[in-house]
């Protein structure tokens, strides 16, 4: 294995990997290379299709502390779990039926801890500390007001904010390209904008915004 440019994440040829804490576990069918390198699958992962398209800016830290919002089954949640190793993810999701999965998952790794509510009522979770890195994966039409709550309640000045957006759940009728102008405009009225990365061919109409809280 490689080292890469983002910190505790390996390369293999073409492929990315991170470090499991789990010896010999496979969160999602990924493939485990002599039992503790998981494959990070681009096309099952923004973050992950992100890094193939060369993002600039990896926040996750050894000691982090992310909130996570839209963890679903946490196949994106388990590799940042692999980064941070000794920091801990705040993990939110709606859905029981999908995010009993979740539930699951954490019982073997400590650093995940399970919320199970809704992300544009944050105050339902607002025992969550202070936190170094928001990243959100919603895909519904007001994902741009969920994300600057949490942002604005959550993550500290200074922190990093992700944002992956999928434009055909802001506006089915718009063109994506106008769907992302604006939510740009919106997040660099109140942030820092350092980086985007368009997530084609692994995820259709989706882009994945980078800002820092000022």
């Amino acid at each position: 294995m490689n080292k890469t440019n983002y910190a505790h994440v390996f390369k293999q040829g073409s492929e990315f990997y991170t470090k499991s804490l789990v010896k010999d576990q496979s969160v999602y069918g990924e493939k485990v290379i002599d039992g503790y390198y998981r494959e990070w699958v681009p096309d099952r992962s923004k973050l992950g299709a992100a890094m193939h398209k060369n993002l600039r800016i990896f926040p996750f830290k050894k000691d982090s502390i992310v909130l996570y919002l839209g963890a679903s089954s946490g196949t994106t949640c388990s590799h940042i779990s692999d980064v941070v190793t000794e920091g801990v993810i705040f993990a939110v999701d709606l859905a029981p039926r999908i995010f009993y999965k979740f539930v699951e998952l954490s019982k073997s790794r400590e650093n995940l801890m399970p919320v199970l509510a809704d992300a544009l009522h944050p105050e339902a979770y607002a025992y969550v500390p202070q936190v170094d890195v928001v990243f959100q994966d919603i895909a519904q039409r007001d994902q741009l007001s969920i994300f600057f709550k949490n942002v604005d309640l959550f993550l500290k000045k200074g922190g990093t904010g992700m944002l992956a957006v999928k434009s055909r759940s802001v506006d089915v009728t718009k063109n994506p390209k106008e769907v992302f102008k604006t939510v740009r405009t919106a997040l660099k009225n109140r942030y820092e904008l350092l980086d985007e990365r368009g997530l084609q061919p692994f995820e259709k109409d989706h882009m994945l915004f980078v800002i820092r809280k000022k």
